[in-house]
């Protein structure tokens, strides 16, 4: 997602500054970056030798969360902050649990939907979608979401890595009760979120805040009031690496600094 205030008609794409959606591909060892991203995620490494790890820890998070969802019968995906696409994604994740799984990815950076509509572009059952998470009703609303979304069946809302780009001024509680009353009974909230609870995570926002976005970091209690309205699955709101681990945590996991949770919205 463009995590920098621009909405999504603006797109033209600055590459004079690091943006966060490249600086995570950067540290996942994708190719999807410039330099002054890199040089943005090597500060960020030096002064936090978890950062790595941790985006990483994240991603297997997300990747173990989907493999849940569509175990417990979920068939579609919305999935709003994507990102750039760096296998495996989501719909080839669910994919991996049943085939017929459908996906709406969402983001408002056009440099993220121009690599999306490359990637996905001769693949069923997914849409790309240009729009901003500061509007909910407009994701909701709008057509390819719709084509891919139905939503008188269960979801599984995809928020993973993208609320700590929102100010409290923002509102982001709002933003996602917004979208919680769109999902009927039996749909899921898969989101992870970063937090300054183990370590000092200073020099990780002076990095996120030369680029185009400002890092916000909550703590265990504000990120678990995000799933208001929902029912948190066992273990409830852990560190990325601890919840439902299929291998051995990686080194430093007690560092890392993301929140990762999934809940079931039942009435």
């Amino acid at each position: 997602m463009r995590q920098d205030g621009f909405r999504a008609e603006e797109t033209e794409i600055d590459t004079s500054r690091p943006h966060p959606a490249r600086i995570y591909d950067y540290l996942l060892g994708g190719k999807d970056n410039y330099e002054v991203d890199q040089r943005a995620a090597d500060e960020l490494v030096a002064a936090a030798p978890e950062a790595r790890i941790g985006v990483r820890a994240n991603r297997a998070f997300l990747q173990r969360a989907v493999r849940f969802v569509v175990s417990s019968g979920v068939r579609q995906i919305l999935d709003i902050g994507t990102g750039l696409p760096t296998p495996p994604n989501v719909h080839e994740t669910a994919r991996e649990v049943a085939p017929d799984v459908r996906v709406a990815y969402v983001d408002n950076d056009p440099i993220v939907k121009a690599h999306a509509d490359a990637l996905l572009g001769r693949e069923g059952g997914t849409s790309v979608v240009l729009s901003d998470l500061r509007d909910p009703r407009a994701i909701v609303d709008h057509p390819d979401v719709r084509r891919v979304i139905d939503f008188d069946e269960p979801v599984a809302l995809v928020l993973v890595a993208i609320l700590h780009f929102l100010t409290d001024a923002e509102k982001p509680g709002q933003i996602v009760a917004t979208l919680r009353d769109a999902l009927p009974a039996g749909s899921f909230l898969v989101l992870s979120h970063a937090t300054g609870d183990f370590a000092d995570r200073a020099a990780a926002r002076a990095v996120y805040n030369r680029a185009t976005a400002t890092l916000n970091l909550r703590s265990h209690a504000e990120v678990e009031r995000f799933f208001d309205g929902f029912e948190l699955i066992e273990p409830g709101l852990a560190q990325a690496p601890f919840w439902r681990p299929d291998t051995e945590p990686p080194a430093r996991s007690a560092e890392i600094g993301f929140y990762g949770g999934v809940a079931r919205k039942t009435g």
